[in-house]
């Protein structure tokens, strides 16, 4: 996650540089249960409204909630499927905020109502995120349900009433860039604290709708909006956060943004970008699916590291005999083309890989999905660019 907030104070306030302390664990995003009541384009778990069997048993989550704790995990984000649709998701949320966790609720939103309100609030989860794919005709369309998106605003407008910190997530294709400004609207006229950019990634119906990403100029247009609708509010000491997801070159793009409008401040911010260091999928992101299938990030269920049924979450973490995660942990990353080539590989950290796999079966390929040029990255005689759309089959790699 790029929290472009962040680097925009400190682009107003600017302040020295320091030692970065390491976080104590990844943050883990938790797959609690595959059912869930839509069947989104974008699903990277492609879901659907049935039971699956094997999921961990409420006992079981609790006992690998003690190992994350002992293990430094700062972070719970839980999530589907929908995981409202989880009958025991109330007591999990409970038992980890008392463990001392920052916790997350990951939804669609739809099944937020006046019924279960004060089970959220009294949860205390630190942070609601629900997904609006754009306005109502084409949020609907996404979700595959009549009625989605109007269920899912009447969920954020409960939590906001609440005072429960909530967050708007849009996932970005050629077939809903065009509505993004009037969703930075909906925000500012909803009162909503949080917006997330979340580029398509290549995974679940992601990877089969993966023809509709967004092309490379739309992906700049969009984002040099997001930049100035940032900037603004931080010239007016809003608190409102903006962040993205899943296209870690977002970094590298910033930086073209102030070389354009605050030269001197640059070298500075290159610096401070440097420190956060790009994509952390491997080292500081992790996810454990609904069946206990350990993952780098969300968008591996293709390519398991083991399972915490038969080894602690804290064991497999750790283990780099994987070459996925050996290469994950690596500084610099293997990888290859423009990317291996970029001068700015110390910032994005060679972007998420699963769209390079899913593309070429190859774990280290570029990244089709970095949207800027080679004049802007450094990069010279690299040929044709890989393609963000070809027919090529990919290489399946199986799960552990």
């Amino acid at each position: 996650m790029f929290r472009i907030s962040r680097y925009m104070q400190e682009l107003a306030n600017p302040s020295p540089l320091a030692e970065v302390k390491k976080p104590s664990g990844p943050v883990v995003i938790w797959n609690l249960i595959r059912r869930c009541n839509l069947t989104c384009k974008h699903c990277y778990s492609i879901s659907a409204d049935k039971d699956f069997a094997g999921e961990l048993s409420t006992k079981e989550v609790l006992t690998v909630m003690d190992d994350l704790k002992a293990f430094g995990v700062p972070v719970l984000i839980l999530s589907g499927g929908e995981p409202l649709l989880r009958p025991d998701i109330f007591e999990l949320s409970r038992h980890a905020k008392k463990m001392g966790f920052y916790v997350g609720l990951s939804t669609n939103g739809t099944l937020i109502d006046e019924n279960n309100i004060r089970d959220i609030v009294d949860v205390g989860y630190d942070y609601v995120g629900i997904s609006i794919d754009g306005l109502r005709e084409t949020h609907d369309r996404f979700r595959r349900k009549q009625g989605a998106y109007d269920a899912s605003m009447h969920g954020i407008s409960l939590c906001r009433d609440q005072g429960i910190k909530v967050g708007l997530r849009f996932t970005m294709t050629s077939d809903n860039a065009h509505e993004f400004p009037e969703l930075l609207e909906l925000m500012e006229q909803e009162k909503i604290d949080k917006f997330y950019l979340s580029h398509l990634n290549y995974a679940g119906r992601g990877n089969k709708n993966r023809m509709d990403d967004a092309v490379l100029k739309t992906t700049r247009q969009v984002m040099d909006k997001l930049f100035d609708t940032c900037w603004s509010h931080v010239q007016r000491g809003d608190k409102k956060e903006y962040v993205t997801g899943n296209n870690d070159a977002d970094a590298v793009y910033l930086l073209q943004w102030i070389k354009q409008k605050f030269p001197d401040k640059y070298e500075h911010m290159r610096a401070k970008l440097a420190q956060w260091g790009g994509n952390s999928s491997g080292i500081n992101i992790s996810n454990i699916d609904n069946l206990g299938n350990v993952h780098p990030d969300t968008f591996w269920w293709h390519y398991g590291l083991g399972n915490v049924r038969e080894r602690p979450f804290s064991h497999i973490w750790q283990d780099t005999t994987d070459p996925l995660m050996a290469g994950l942990k690596s500084s610099p990353r293997p990888v290859k083309g423009r990317c291996g080539q970029c001068r700015y590989l110390d910032v994005c950290n060679g972007n998420t890989r699963v769209r390079a796999h899913q593309l070429t079966g190859d774990l280290w390929a570029e990244d089709p999905a970095c949207y800027l040029t080679d004049e802007e990255i450094g990069v010279t005689g690299t040929g044709e660019r890989l393609k963000l759309s070809p027919y090529t089959r990919t290489k399946k790699i199986a799960r552990n």
